[in-house]
């Protein structure tokens, strides 16, 4: 088939494919997809799309179906790739007309050239590069743009490879084209200047639309800007920002490039800072000219000024620009850049910055009032963290004033101080400007809180001025009480007397009953600061319990009055700190807001991270309610079960607050309840996902065993073991170490229930006793799974014998002697005392006995012993007779100062199961003597004397020492 008729089957086929029809449009398509792998299907579309006869559409579809085809078919190694022949003819096709008429379909051909140029740039198309150069230079209006164009997106896709050899070929290809690209700049600035003054703006708007193409070329050609780009820049914005009304076709597109020009600047700054030094002086009068004198009025808008902004604090705050602690550590490009910082923020010019900051750029606007009156809450709750600095007005000035304060309070502190100084005493509420200039300077004394701790005796302002201004009601007012309330929670953590606090939590009940939301939210923030949940040492306890009633009642109203969720999450924030902070001593006042979660939690079911506060604030709900939270079961079990369930969508949200709500409930529940083990269903797909909450998985586990080890290993114990083995499979020794914990406790809790539903988790443990697993923590937990087994379980540890023994064709007494033999060479791996006493008691256990091993094990298992003694036993300096430290005779409630958390059920339930564990329970003293005794009473004192004299007489010593007096 020749190329017409492809062309005109092709061309069919893409008009098809823009119908509306489906009938019409599936087989055109299909039809197109199997043309993507035949020889000359691309050279069609080219064809197709350069016509500009054709109907725009089947262009458009045409370039995107070639764009498609570059990233699947034009690498060599791609299954059905291009030939070398069709892709040579494709690139010269590709550079032969820099003429499309129509903008979109010039963008596209423009990426699709950039994906070329990626792959083949310069080896396989050396010619790219000066085509584009020379239609660039050409006079043609419409070829130089479309040139351009293509070569902005060309550099911008080469900058963007990573491989060195890619990285040097682009620093050889950009060093050439740079200084072409800034001279492009530079005539296409001044054509715009002349078009401007001319009032020609339609050639002032094509011009402008070059100068920023070009800018965006050269932006990515090169690291090093020079000054005369700089100037120019500068021109070009002082010149034309006049010339150039709100209204002209041309505003939008001069901001843009002024503030390409400003990023370029930025970018420069923050990745060359040295290189940048012969740019300080110029860009901080330029800066500081605009935006903080007359200069700039009238000219100037909100994301220039933020650009500015932050030239000026990334010069301030550089590191490279300041000089080391020992000035003569100091590389010399520092001292430069720190001269020619000193030399421009001189006293006034500081005083001026500090100034307009505050009483100009600080002032609330009309858009936030009017925030504030139409959307309270938006307003109250605005994010001005992260990054906002970078592009929004509000915290990049705040962000600016800090920075320079910090580095040049000498001279601001008076500056603010005369500002404080000047606005005493109550301000007029019928004085909006000098109720905006209060608001402002309050807010700049806050932010500087610590700078200003030795210069501002804050107790007394506080008591003194500060009191007074809350209690001016009048609703213009409600300005300045929201700002000092604000200035108190930045101070309080600075410089605060816990003496004040009483008078604090006076003005906190009484704010929180404000006419205005914006103070209400406010107020609530400040109790987050005056109560705050970590142990800060200014925070006494008993001084907030008088107030807390009322403060947690208005608390509760408050998060029933918002309506957003953000506010809603930061109220529910506030409520969990403050049941944190006073712990049990919440339990008379939770009745409301146990009562109203369901409701909210049943009206966030779209708001997932609105739920997770919810779980949040149920957390901390349960550690204070302690037992009593079994009342809130039918609500919390439902919430628990859809949080940690997997198959439902939620999970992805929910999954690790849910778990740790599971934890805190089961830690803190008084009883097993059907609905309680019901919820245990979800564990098994949990653990299958093995991800970074597996911990908190198996503390879960261990809290069901603590809580009901019968009830919960019949119901659970099979399907928990077949998990536990596939994650032995695969898993860290720190994972098999949580693991194997699990089956320890299981044992310790139900020595015969566990070791019958764990039975087939314990030859891997016998193995790895015998085998000497090499990983000492491993080991270690090993030994305390075999020590249970053997001290409580001895008929079991004997059929596991039998079965190893079995399985390794060995006999079962050549079996005990390898098993005890590692036991006493393993002996250090163990750290813990409780596993050391468990030791020595299990292989204690084997006495007294005529085998013929363990007697010929005698030795090292005596030598356990005596180094269990010497870990478990504390002298009486009175009666010089030992005891064994680890006994536990009765349960004592232990008595709790205010701060200490009090113990949850768990807790009790470990005390109560500690008194019956053999290691708290048995003197190994005692046991010692009577095993010894029996083994005397069964060989007779002859065949014992042999058998005593086997072990080292030091460790005879030893023994007799920790025996006398039994």
């Amino acid at each position: 088939m020749d190329m017409d008729s492809a062309s005109s089957v092709v061309l069919q086929a893409l008009t098809q494919a823009t119908s509306q029809d489906t009938a019409v449009l599936k087989p055109a398509e299909e039809q197109l997809r199997q043309w993507e792998t035949q020889p000359g299907f691309y050279s069609v579309l080219l064809n197709i799309f350069n016509n500009h006869m054709l109907d725009v559409n089947v262009r458009w579809l045409a370039v995107l179906y070639f764009k498609n085809g570059i990233d699947r078919y034009w690498r060599r190694v791609a299954p059905h790739a291009l030939s070398e022949e069709e892709k040579t003819s494709l690139r010269a096709g590709l550079i032969t007309n820099f003429n499309e008429p129509v903008n979109q379909i010039a963008t596209q051909i423009a990426v699709l050239i950039a994906k070329v140029a990626r792959l083949d740039c310069p080896r396989q198309w050396p010619e790219l590069i000066p085509i584009l150069l020379e239609s660039v230079k050409g006079q043609d209006g419409l070829q130089q743009h479309r040139a351009l164009l293509t070569f902005y997106h060309v550099t911008k896709t080469l900058a963007s490879k990573r491989l060195a050899q890619d990285r040097r070929l682009f620093q050889d290809l950009a060093s050439g084209i740079y200084s072409f690209a800034c001279s492009l700049w530079s005539h296409h600035t001044d054509c715009f200047l002349q078009q401007i003054y001319a009032r020609d703006e339609a050639a002032a708007l094509s011009s402008l639309e070059r100068t920023l193409l070009s800018l965006k070329g050269s932006k990515t050609c090169t690291q090093t800007y020079t000054v005369t780009l700089l100037n120019n820049a500068l021109w070009l914005f002082c010149v034309a920002g006049r010339q150039v009304g709100p209204e002209s076709t041309c505003r939008e597109k001069l901001e843009k490039t002024i503030i390409l020009y400003t990023k370029v600047l930025l970018d420069f700054l923050e990745y060359h800072p040295c290189a940048f030094i012969p740019l300080i002086q110029r860009s901080l009068e330029f800066a500081v000219s605009y935006v903080f004198t007359p200069s700039g009025e009238g000219v100037t808008f909100e994301r220039f000024i933020v650009q500015c902004m932050n030239l000026i604090k990334m010069i301030v705050k550089n590191d490279a620009y300041k000089p080391a602690k020992n000035i003569d550590d100091s590389k010399p490009e520092s001292l430069e850049a720190h001269k020619i910082k000193t030399a421009f923020f001189t006293h006034p010019t500081l005083t001026e910055i500090g100034r307009r900051l505050v009483s100009h750029y600080f002032l609330l606007t009309e858009e936030e009032l009017a925030m504030w009156e139409e959307d309270p809450e938006s307003f109250a709750v605005e994010e001005t963290g992260g990054d906002s600095w970078k592009y929004s007005l509000r915290p990049c000035t705040e962000v600016l004033f800090l920075d320079i304060f910090h580095n040049y309070s000498q001279t601001l502190t008076p500056v603010l101080l005369d500002m404080v100084q000047n606005l005493q005493g109550p301000t007029n509420v019928e004085d909006p400007v000098q109720l905006l200039m209060k608001d402002a300077v309050y807010n700049a004394v806050g932010l500087a809180a610590y700078e200003l701790f030795d210069n501002v005796d804050f107790d007394q302002w506080f008591k003194n001025q500060l009191l007074g201004e809350l209690q001016v009601s009048h609703h213009r007012y409600k300005l300045i009480r929201r700002r000092v309330i604000w200035l108190i929670g930045q101070w309080i953590s600075v410089k605060f007397k816990s003496d004040l606090r009483p008078l604090l939590y006076e003005v906190i009940l009484s704010l929180m009953q404000d006419p205005d939301l914006v103070v209400r939210i406010e107020t609530m923030n400040l109790i987050l600061n005056s109560s705050p949940p970590v142990d800060d040492f200014e925070f006494r306890t008993e001084q907030f319990l008088p107030y807390l009633e009322s403060i947690f009642g208005l608390l509760f109203q408050l998060l029933q009055q918002v309506t957003e969720c953000d506010t809603k999450m930061q109220v529910l924030h506030v409520i969990s700190c403050v049941i944190e902070r006073v712990n049990i001593q919440i339990r008379p006042y939770v009745g409301c807001l146990v009562q109203y979660l369901p409701l909210l939690w049943k009206q966030s079911e779209e708001h997932n991270m609105l739920r997770c506060a919810i779980l949040t604030t149920l957390i901390h709900l349960v550690q204070g309610l302690g037992a009593e939270s079994k009342n809130l079961y039918p609500f919390l079990l439902p919430v628990i079960q859809l949080s940690t369930d997997v198959s439902q969508p939620p999970h992805v949200y929910l999954l690790e607050d849910g778990l740790e709500l599971w934890l805190v409930t089961l830690e803190n529940s008084p009883a097993i309840t059907p609905e309680l083990l019901r919820i245990f269903q979800n564990m098994s797909a949990l653990l299958e996902l093995s991800s970074e909450n597996l911990r908190t998985c198996f503390q879960i586990v261990n809290a069901y065993i603590y809580l009901s080890a019968t009830e919960f290993l019949q119901n659970y114990a099979e399907s928990l073991c077949r998990s536990f083995c596939d994650l032995l499979k695969d898993i860290t020794n720190e994972g098999q170490v949580q693991v194997l914990k699990v089956v320890e406790i299981a044992l310790k809790v139900s020595p015969i229930l566990g070791a019958h539903m764990f039975q087939p988790l314990l030859p891997a443990v016998f193995r790895g006793i015998v085998d000497g697993e090499r990983y000492p923590v491993v080991m270690s937990t090993y030994l305390g799974i075999m020590g249970r087994v053997l001290l409580q379980n001895s008929s079991f540890f004997s059929s596991l014998l039998t079965q190893m023994a079995s399985e390794c064709s060995q006999e079962m007494d050549q079996l005990l002697g390898s098993v005890i033999e590692m036991w006493v060479d393993r002996m250090d791996n163990i750290t813990q005392p409780e596993r050391r006493k468990l030791s020595s008691l299990a292989l204690l256990s084997l006495l007294p006995s005529d085998n013929s091993v363990i007697q010929d094990k005698f030795c090292g298992i005596i030598n356990i012993c005596v180094e269990a003694l010497h870990d478990v036993m504390t002298e009486d300096p009175e009666t010089g007779t030992f005891k064994d430290c680890m006994l536990m005779s009765h349960f004592e409630e232990p008595k709790l100062s205010d701060d200490e958390e009090p113990p949850t059920e768990q807790d009790k339930r470990k005390k109560l199961l500690a008194l019956e564990d053999p290691v708290h329970s048995v003197s190994l003293q005692q046991f010692v003597y009577e095993k010894l005794k029996a083994q005397q009473a069964l060989m007779g004192d002859q065949g014992f004397g042999v058998l005593m004299e086997t072990v080292d007489t030091e460790l005879v010593r030893q023994l007799q020492e920790f025996l006398q007096g039994l």
